[in-house]
């Protein structure tokens, strides 16, 4: 971990800033293996939203999915972005000809139906999008309970599962549609990150007031409770200006843990995997991990409080 360089006659470890990086990432792995996870026992259901695009929204789904299962989460993931970037990351197909969410929501498909298991792994599930869902938001528009069609078709799939799932993740497009609509009326958390960077808080005021409405028209059990800060750059001082300011606004839903901007991170999707799987060392996989273990316990602490 440290190299050593010659003073003189005397050795000395290597105090770099990359030395350092490198002794504190590899820390952080070291308390990771070490730390013991308990579920709640119930199944958290999350929509990862942000209606500016470019903030790491299905990056962020799909990594905090498979860090979720990697620490023996049952995980699924529901891709209802027609771009189908969730399912390419996970490994799933999505050809057009694919069992995908479409099914599911315009032809009355059971959700068991069109889930397949993430090659990554075996507790990683998904849902995924195909190309017919660009057309979806036209067809929902004649469906009875078209705001409903998700949460119902959820709901059927939860009850009849031999193992309860942990969480449930819903990847959802950058616009307010009808496809957004389904997925905030079928979960009951919203969970947003944010990219640090200039105008990070553009569109969260537009954000917030579309979680009103559908709290009190459709959902009334919707809550912000989640956010994270993505893209930080350590060395600017935007990065720590905008997460300053972001947990200002919310303390209570920020994260401790942010995600570095991290060339692994932009690479994995292309060969088909989270950054978990394509390299679990890196810092990128590391504060994932770290990010999805503090859900993990805030949602136990609260599910303990409920009981109290």
């Amino acid at each position: 971990m440290f190299h050593v360089k010659q003073s003189g006659n005397v050795s000395q470890p290597d105090d770099s800033p990359i030395a350092r990086e490198l002794a504190n990432l590899s820390a952080r792995r070291r308390a990771l293996e070490k730390t013991q996870v308990s579920f709640s026992g119930a199944t958290r259901v999350m929509t990862i939203s942000n209606q500016k695009g470019g903030v790491g929204k299905t990056t962020t789904t799909v990594n905090i999915a498979a860090a979720l299962a990697s620490l023996g989460g049952q995980v699924l993931v529901i891709d209802l972005d027609p771009q189908g970037n969730a399912s390419t990351a996970l490994g799933i197909p999505h050809s057009a000809e694919t069992p995908s969410v479409y099914d599911v929501l315009i032809e009355d498909v059971a959700l068991a139906d069109v889930i397949q298991p993430s090659p990554e792994n075996e507790r990683l599930l998904c849902a995924p999008s195909t190309i017919h869902l660009a057309g979806a938001e036209i067809e929902l528009v004649t469906q009875v309970a078209r705001e409903q069609r998700l949460k119902t078709a959820l709901a059927e799939y939860l009850k009849h599962r031999d193992e309860p799932l942990d969480f449930v993740l819903i990847d959802c497009p950058p616009s307010l549609g009808l496809l957004t609509i389904n997925a905030f009326t079928a979960a009951t958390e919203v969970f947003l990150p944010i990219q640090c960077e200039y105008y990070a808080l553009e569109g969260l005021s537009q954000l917030l007031g579309n979680v009103q409405l559908i709290q009190k028209h459709l959902n009334p059990r919707l809550r912000l409770t989640t956010i994270l800060l993505t893209m930080f750059d350590a060395r600017t001082r935007l990065s720590q200006q905008v997460a300053d300011e972001v947990r200002g606004h919310f303390s209570g839903e920020v994260l401790e843990t942010v995600i570095p901007r991290s060339v692994r991170v932009s690479e994995a999707p292309s060969f088909g995997k989270t950054v978990i799987s394509y390299d679990g060392n890196s810092a990128g996989a590391i504060a994932y991990r770290e990010a999805a273990l503090e859900i993990v316990r805030r949602g136990v602490a609260g599910a303990e409080e409920g009981r109290a």
